[in-house]
């Protein structure tokens, strides 16, 4: 089943979410990214759980523009770890893994990408009263980033699922038949 035509363009077709995704209007960080790395360690090829979301975005960042090294590492070393938690999801797969790696990722995210920007950059005293400070001005963002990784993992997964399920319903009615 995987070696199909589908399975072998849909992790492009997966890129192209993502990459649209950070290029519509959306509340900041509300974008599939996340939701695109849990879906692909969930059910592509192994290697593809880390290099499709690495992907989306690298090729969203050449046109939206690259900036700090090290928070873009933190970034994309996000993706890289949330890539991992959808490959652990893939063999403890249910709804409720699936529901807390989305708000695992969404947390580790939140965590490490605010910690590199108050260690990185220049906002926030590098101080434990700057991290407090940095953590609590990334609230919001993390907020919408939970929401809109909770809705694109649902729609993602659940849609994939719906299809799957009713693919192996069509298989068994044809063999009855």
């Amino acid at each position: 089943m995987r070696d199909n035509f589908f399975f072998r363009f849909f992790p492009y077709f997966l890129i192209l979410l993502a990459i649209a995704g950070r290029f519509f209007p959306h509340p900041a960080n509300a974008t599939p990214i996340a939701a695109v790395a849990i879906f692909s360690g969930l059910y592509l090829r192994r290697r593809l759980g880390i290099i499709v979301p690495l992907a989306a975005m690298l090729l969203s960042d050449a046109i939206i523009g690259f900036y700090s090294l090290p928070i873009m590492l933190s970034v994309y070393g996000s993706f890289v770890l949330v890539g991992f938690m959808g490959l652990w999801a893939r063999t403890h797969k249910n709804a409720f893994t699936i529901g807390a790696v989305t708000i695992s990722s969404s947390t580790l995210f939140f965590l490490v990408t605010n910690w590199a920007v108050w260690q990185f950059g220049t906002m926030y005293m590098h101080t434990f009263a700057g991290l407090l400070e940095s953590y609590s001005a990334g609230l919001p963002f993390w907020r919408s980033m939970l929401a809109g990784d909770v809705v694109y993992t649902t729609l993602l997964v659940g849609s994939y699922e719906l299809v799957m399920r009713a693919q192996i319903a069509r298989v068994h009615v044809v063999q009855k038949v």
